[in-house]
């Protein structure tokens, strides 16, 4: 990869394309994770993008590209003044606790689509879990938790000792095993929400939308919804619930986009 660097910094467009395309799903998946919204998350990866583009003259080989991309992108969502709906509510886990308990079912949902619904309230629920933690946290856990890397990365993608990092990855991973254990039964039969029993009341208050499904409708670029699930339901842990999403696919004319200003050179992303 560090020849495609190379190639790409004395101006080669078909190695910055290689590059794009490389980075582009996995910083949509970092962005989606961190913000909540695919629409947030799209505008959050065009940014990151761009900004990975214009240093990659600074790219001296220390770490693997991504994990380098990872540490721009990282870097962007941290200091992002946008703020999240649960971030904006400043939602805490036991605050969520009692919103997902309140207008629970009485029996799972049997309407329409209820195996996308369904699958729609967990991917949601997923999403505003994480964003109940700070975003120090949360992203400690997603590198980690979601995307494997090991703590010495993390560490270094944050810029922080890998002690620090283990230190912050821990109170995530504490504080979400405790929200989880005592809320999602998934997790633990003795979790009393049930996501075939939200569905009413996330239709209801506008949380998901049965006409337009956010995630279970998402582009993906690999594993797919039902693998997910199926993946889930065999490790039946915390972790492994806030890790079963599909593998998204970035909003390719969001990409082209920028392929198109490199193209045109009438916009000098290379310093």
């Amino acid at each position: 990869m560090s020849d495609v660097v190379a190639r790409a910094v004395d101006g080669d467009q078909e190695a910055l394309r290689e590059i794009v395309h490389e980075l582009r799903d996995p910083l949509y998946r970092l962005a989606l994770r961190m913000v909540w919204r695919p629409a947030d998350a799209e505008d959050a990866t065009q940014e990151i993008l761009i900004q990975v583009i214009t240093r990659l003259a600074s790219f001296r080989g220390e770490a693997k590209l991504l994990t380098w991309a990872y540490r721009i992108g990282v870097n962007y969502l941290l200091n992002l003044r946008r703020k999240t709906p649960q971030e904006a509510r400043e939602l805490s886990l036991d605050e969520f606790r009692d919103d997902l308990a309140d207008g629970l079912a009485d029996a799972d949902y049997a309407g329409p689509d209820a195996d996308l619904l369904v699958n729609e309230v967990r991917l949601s629920c997923t999403q505003a879990v994480l964003q109940c933690l700070e975003r120090s946290e949360r992203v400690a856990f997603v590198l980690a938790d979601v995307f494997e890397l090991t703590s010495t990365e993390a560490a270094w993608v944050l810029d922080i000792s890998p002690a620090a990092y283990r230190k912050r990855l821990e109170r995530a991973r504490e504080r979400l095993r405790t929200f989880m254990g005592s809320t999602c039964g998934i997790v633990t039969p003795e979790g009393f929400c049930r996501c075939a029993r939200r569905v009413e009341k996330a239709v209801s208050v506008g949380r998901i939308d049965p006409a337009a499904p956010a995630l279970v409708g998402h582009a993906v670029n690999g594993r797919g919804v039902q693998e997910a699930a199926a993946q889930m339901h065999k490790l039946h842990d915390a972790a492994a619930v806030l890790r079963a999403h599909p593998d998204y696919a970035a909003p390719r004319e969001r990409t082209d986009a920028i392929l198109g200003l490199l193209r045109s050179g009438t916009f000098p992303l290379l310093e």
